[in-house]
């Protein structure tokens, strides 16, 4: 196995984790291909989200994920498996959402499942992502009396007083 591209195609997949925490729209595009898709499972919106293409991928998390909402991805145990200019992965992943307009933190884990191809340009692109939930817990910050959010670097503290 080609140790450089394995490597290549965990720091896109990392990348990509990252830009969405850190709402780096432009940097997120850049991990995707232009007719990138993605299916999201989980039940916060109800049904199944299925969205095809780069633009509408990254509108649709630049839309929901906005300064109000903080999210933590964590994901790692890849299995790829490459196959000249082509890879799938799997990888567990964790992730917490804090919605602070909403007063509500989300937890959940999954598997990503992943495609990726090399470009002409020779970099390696997410062509499709997704994701079905192992679990997601959904807990209300009026629960918790002690909850203090010091930190949020795009909006002001969030206290339960």
């Amino acid at each position: 196995m080609d140790i450089a591209t394995l490597e290549e195609i965990k720091r896109v997949k990392y990348r990509y984790l990252r830009c969405v925490d850190l709402k780096r729209w432009d940097e997120l595009a850049g991990t995707l291909s232009a007719d990138a898709t993605a299916d999201y499972g989980t039940p916060t919106y109800g049904e199944p989200l299925r969205l095809t293409g780069r633009d509408e991928i990254v509108g649709f998390l630049r839309d929901k994920l906005g300064p109000e909402i903080i999210t933590v991805h964590s994901a790692g145990q890849p299995e790829i498996e490459i196959d000249g200019e082509t890879a799938t992965g799997t990888w567990a992943f964790e992730d917490t959402v804090i919605a602070t307009e909403h007063r509500v933190v989300i937890q959940g884990a999954a598997f990503y499942e992943d495609t990726y191809e090399r470009g002409d340009d020779g970099a390696w692109r997410i062509r499709h992502t997704g994701y079905i939930r192992t679990y997601e817990a959904m807990l209300s910050l009026d629960d918790l009396p002690s909850f203090q959010l010091t930190a949020n670097r795009w909006a002001a503290p969030l206290t339960n007083s």
